[in-house]
């Protein structure tokens, strides 16, 4: 598979995975993801993956300050339903990233590494005003990260090129100029707002889940 050379200079999220050290897939448990595994995970890259991965990655960062984060020492709560518009699809890059899965993930040896039950879905009401919760299971440690795309806006003549793809009159050349717009706006959201509060904003969290 060929990805756009752009991917190769995205920003890489450096975990510890004590499991992945036990079982022998990582030597020192150390394991890099990059945005190119978020997109084979999901199988496209758009702003919504995108958004994951740098979500994913400024919780951690907030989360272990001074240290690696540890893969599967994180809780996860999404602020919608699973079902609901790319909950589902945001909650898969994070259990890429932090190891937090759902009822029916690892189940741990002998009561140690389980990392079922550390991703939870919120009720239809919502729980935490659109951000996703994160907390260190060691220290309790929690942050909220939201991720706003509208800091990098649509191509001026894309909404007109999503209507003939829909539509399905787009030719070769409207497919290959929305492709490109497509994966541009991912780039400047990848390599140019990353670390901008404005995309991704990042609360510390006092017990109770309230924002210190």
């Amino acid at each position: 598979m060929s990805f756009p050379n752009f991917f190769d200079e995205a920003p890489v999220v450096r975990v510890r995975d004590p499991l992945a050290q036990l079982l022998g897939a990582s030597a020192d448990g150390i394991i890099d993801y990059r945005y190119a595994d978020a997109v084979r995970l999901a199988g496209h890259s758009c702003p919504t993956v995108v958004g994951a991965f740098l979500t994913g990655r400024a919780a951690l960062a907030a989360l272990y300050p001074d240290t690696l984060p540890e893969r599967g020492g994180v809780t996860v709560q999404m602020p919608a339903p699973e079902h609901d518009g790319t909950s589902g699809v945001i909650a898969q890059v994070l259990t890429l990233l932090t190891g937090a899965a759902g009822g029916g993930g690892f189940k741990g040896l002998g009561g140690r590494f389980a990392r079922n039950s550390l991703l939870d879905f919120a009720s239809a009401s919502g729980a935490n005003g659109g951000a996703v919760h994160f907390k260190r299971l060691d220290t309790g440690t929690a942050v909220a990260v939201s991720f706003n795309a509208g800091t990098v806006p649509m191509d001026a003549a894309q909404q007109k090129r999503i209507m003939a793809v829909l539509q399905g009159y787009a030719d070769t050349e409207v497919l290959a100029a929305f492709a490109e717009a497509w994966q541009d706006r991912v780039r400047r959201l990848l390599l140019e707002h990353a670390d901008d509060p404005e995309t991704i904003h990042v609360t510390e969290l006092v017990t109770g889940g309230n924002a210190a």
